[in-house]
């Protein structure tokens, strides 16, 4: 059955928020409204094509889709998940990522040389990958390397990151981490080094290093790539070097949201992503992973009520698919992430139908050496014993 997009109902704007922040930082877009649905014709569009290609195609929708995109997906999930699920389908021709740009060169560095991974709209980027340059890395562990502490230093970098800062983590001995494997990541570093550069979420680390491993939030130092002026002396102080970025949608969640939620919902439950601020992971009830929250919501008693600190699209989709519970978003705004959204369903047919026409466009490759060294520090985080792959 063809996905129906439900009116921005007085309700539904109740749970899911009303307000408009014209003011919102790129890579979040705080509309006020819910998005419109696409042309109903291009749904008969889209399976027609998805039918033609059969096996040859994959189709891979990241949690915070739309739902429109997420019908015609294979398999839904976080993005390491997914891009194992492609490596898992050999069969599949064309891999196309209804995701973000890192999330789809992960795919390729996962997938076979036969494998063509297609990301529908080239500028679904992530702001938070954006926040930590090749160049501005290399300056950083250069400053690291002055200071006498390049082989005591661990590099951990988070999986919301590009393949080059991947790269450059398995070429200098590092990790990668998910959401979910974060505290056993930094472990493993710190049986090695004295220290961790953590890449690029400061506030995954920092809850991670303070909530989960028993530092204080005087053990991080913030490493700002635009105005590096921590000492050498700080940087051997420090057990987590913590790069200045963040995720703009977890970003927005204060712990003014969660008092104010409280005070609207009484029994709420606050249940909140770690790349939310400390602030705000402190002063909510349970913190996790996209596949945590997901989990936590399915198992959650009838009647009960949850505030979510996470992407509404996912948010809404939980509303929907839990009548029986009261599901609301954190933010009193309409926030969608405005990156993930451009993979809406004109650009999934483009891309579907190009493919049918014997066209692949917006293919994502990540040159040799570059994959070699990603691959090897993704290879360490698999290793780790008790590490799961998801987010």
């Amino acid at each position: 059955m063809a996905f129906t997009e439900p009116a921005p109902t007085p309700l539904a704007l109740l749970l899911l928020g009303h307000g408009a922040d014209p003011e919102s930082e790129r890579g979040v877009e705080c509309p006020g409204d819910l998005p419109p649905a696409s042309d109903p014709d291009l749904v008969a569009r889209a399976a027609a094509a998805k039918e033609a290609l059969g096996d040859r195609l994959y189709i891979l929708g990241h949690h915070y889709q739309r739902d429109e995109v997420i019908q015609f997906a294979d398999t839904t999930g976080d993005s390491f998940k997914l891009s194992q699920q492609a490596a898992a389908h050999p069969e599949a021709e064309f891999i196309v990522f209804c995701g973000v740009h890192f999330m789809a060169e992960s795919a390729d560095i996962l997938t076979a040389d036969h494998q063509r991974v297609i990301l529908p709209d080239l500028a679904a980027g992530c702001s938070m990958a954006d926040m930590a340059a090749i160049h501005q890395v290399d300056a950083a562990w250069a400053a690291i390397t002055a200071a006498g502490l390049a082989d005591s230093t661990i590099p951990i970098t988070y999986m919301n990151s590009s393949a080059d800062i991947k790269a450059f983590t398995g070429r200098h001995g590092g990790s990668i981490c998910t959401s979910s494997n974060a505290k056993r990541s930094l472990e493993w570093a710190f049986e090695r080094g004295e220290r961790v550069l953590f890449l690029p979420d400061q506030h995954l680390g920092r809850n991670t290093a303070v909530r989960d491993l028993g530092m204080s939030l005087d053990d991080c130092v913030v490493w700002d790539p635009h105005r590096p002026t921590l000492t050498a002396e700080q940087l051997r102080d420090a057990k987590m070097i913590l790069w200045r970025g963040h995720c703009s949608v977890h970003g927005r969640f204060t712990a003014e949201s969660v008092a104010d939620v409280r005070g609207r919902v009484p029994g709420v439950q606050v249940l909140v992503h770690p790349e939310c601020r400390y602030e705000v992971v402190e002063s909510a009830d349970l913190v996790g992973s996209t596949e945590f929250i997901i989990k936590t919501l399915e198992e959650a008693p009838a009647g009960s009520a949850w505030a979510i600190g996470t992407e509404l699209n996912l948010v809404r989709r939980l509303a929907l698919r839990h009548p029986d519970k009261t599901v609301i978003f954190l933010d009193r705004d309409v926030c969608f992430c405005s990156t993930m959204n451009r993979i809406d369903l004109p650009h999934l047919v483009w891309a579907l139908e190009n493919l049918v026409e014997g066209r692949v466009v917006n293919q994502i490759t990540v040159d040799e050496e570059t994959a070699h060294w990603a691959r090897a520090a993704l290879d360490r985080m698999l290793a780790l014993p008790g590490v799961g792959a998801k987010d």
